[in-house]
This record gives C-alpha cells, structure tokens and sequence, in this order.
C-alpha cells in the first residue's frame, strides 16, 4: 500500500478482490509452458465495477494484468438507494444469475463470487442466486452482465433512481406516521375507556331496615 509524507498508508481509490488463481500451460516449441491465470474483480463500492482475467508466469504479474484490464472495462451500476432498481434473470455462457432488489438493512444475500461483484459496486441490500453453473468464473461475468444490463435499460426506459438520503428521508416518514397512528389510536381507546367509566350505574347498597325494639 502507499504511504503519504506523514508515513501514513493511503486509502485505496479502489478495492480489488482475487476471484480464482488457475494453474495453465501452453505448449511451445521447447516444451509446455507454464504459467498462473488470475480472475479479479474491481470496485470502488460507489457504483463502479470491473472484471478482468490476467495471465502471467508467475501470480503477482497476472494480478497486476487483470487489475489493468478490469479498470479498463469498469462499467456504471445504477443504484436505487441500496439495492438496484429491479429484478431480472441473466444466462451469460454456463452461468446464470438471478437478481432481486431488497429492502433497507437487508444485507447482500448472495453466494460468494456473487457477493464480490455486487459489493464492489456499491450494492449494500441485495438478494441473489446462481442458478447455472457453480463455476466461480461463469457465476462472476454473469452477475457484471446482469449489472451492465440493469444500467442499459434504466438509461433506456430513463427510470428515476433514489438517493440513499431519499430513501432516508421516505423512512423517516413513514416512522412519524406510524408513531402518529400509534398515539390517536391509543389517546381513543383511552377516551373511550373514560366514557365506559362514566356510563357504568353507580350500585347502590340496599337500605337494611332496623327492627323494631319491642
């Protein structure tokens, strides 16, 4: 990691995440050379994301190769607050990845290549399921196809994306209105208990007759 003057590590622009190291070989002339394939994906958690496969001799080359590539085709996701705005099935290859949007606070339920596309790009609330292959790889470029249509058809259809101090904000009233509903509801089954006490006959003890001294 950098430092800064003050030898103090700086904040990383973006974070980077190893999907799968694969060992591969290629025949040449002079026998089968080896090498390392490395899967990465890249994200600054703010609604940018990026997948890139490196190869290499050895493992930190091919990690520097597919950070580049991954930075390269980084994409725009378009959040609606937390979550995305809809939801939809992708089949990219042998992977096939199905999307829903959820609630506040929900967390991302996904399966683990899944989770690290969708938390790279920012998605705090999420529900997710591989549904085709469970190849890391296949699940990986299906969910960033699944995120690079979600922002071609909200560019296309023009929907209207929430901020997460809107969403905030539609909570916040939603919070004053319940507790609003609560205290009426309360003050009128306090007022209609009052009146019950009111209405009920007060009982008078019958009058005990004295007997006549004789």
């Amino acid at each position: 990691m950098a430092r800064d003057n003050f030898g103090k590590p700086e904040a990383k622009e973006f974070e980077e995440k190893v999907i799968q190291i694969s060992r591969v070989s290629k025949k040449t002339k002079g026998g089968n050379k080896a090498g390392f394939s490395v899967l990465m994906v890249v994200g600054d958690k703010k609604g940018k994301v990026g997948v890139g496969l490196g190869k290499a001799p050895d493992v930190l080359s091919a990690i520097k190769k597919s950070v580049k590539k991954a930075k390269k085709k980084m994409i725009s996701v378009p959040l609606d607050g937390t979550t995305i705005p809809f939801a939809l099935t992708v089949k990219k290859g042998a992977g096939k990845v199905m999307m829903k949007p959820s609630s506040k606070g929900t967390g991302v339920i996904a399966g683990g290549p899944v989770r690290a596309v969708v938390e790279a790009a920012g998605v705090r609330d999420i529900t997710c399921k591989i549904m085709g292959s469970d190849n890391q790889a296949s699940s990986v470029y299906a969910t960033f196809e699944a995120l690079k249509q979600i922002s071609k058809i909200v560019e296309l259809k023009g929907i209207k994306l929430r901020s997460i101090s809107d969403i905030e904000e539609e909570e916040k009233k939603k919070v004053e209105e319940l507790q609003k509903k609560a205290s009426e509801a309360a003050s009128k089954s306090e007022a209609l208990a009052k009146k019950e006490i009111v209405k009920k006959p007060v009982s008078k003890k019958p009058a005990v007759k004295k007997a006549a001294s004789k």
